[in-house]
């Protein structure tokens, strides 16, 4: 068994679309209409474009708003992705204007940072284990 698809809410999914492909480098996968307004959008890793997808799912359920609100209250990420260096990825982001949360924080072996997806989730960088 593996991971093949998860998902991070969105407020709106054009602006996700961007921030995920254009700021952050994902690449879209698949891109299809579901109902009136919403769409079945994941994007995936360049590196693994087979890889795990992430879906970019529409925030319309009520509790969604009451779930992500308590995380970013507590500063708690939704997710985390991995990265070769969270140093270089923390400069290259915040000159791209991304609101960071938390700034590279070693950990032990591990460097972390935190910043706001401009679509209701924090999410945290960690340098890929080794």
């Amino acid at each position: 068994m593996k991971i093949h698809l998860t998902s991070v809410f969105v407020d709106d999914q054009a602006k996700a679309e961007h921030f995920y492909t254009e700021i952050l480098g994902f690449v879209k996968k698949h891109d299809v209409p579901v109902g009136e307004k919403d769409r079945w959008l994941t994007v995936v890793s360049p590196e693994e474009p087979e890889g795990t997808e992430l879906l970019l799912e529409p925030a319309g359920h009520p509790a969604v708003k009451t779930f992500r609100d308590a995380l970013v209250q507590e500063g708690i990420p939704l997710a985390q992705f991995a990265v070769d260096d969270v140093k270089a990825e923390y400069r290259r982001l915040h000159g791209l204007g991304v609101r960071f949360t938390q700034e590279p924080l070693e950990m032990g072996p591990v460097t972390t940072a935190v910043f706001d997806d401009t679509c209701g989730n924090l999410i945290q960088i960690a340098t890929k284990p080794q």
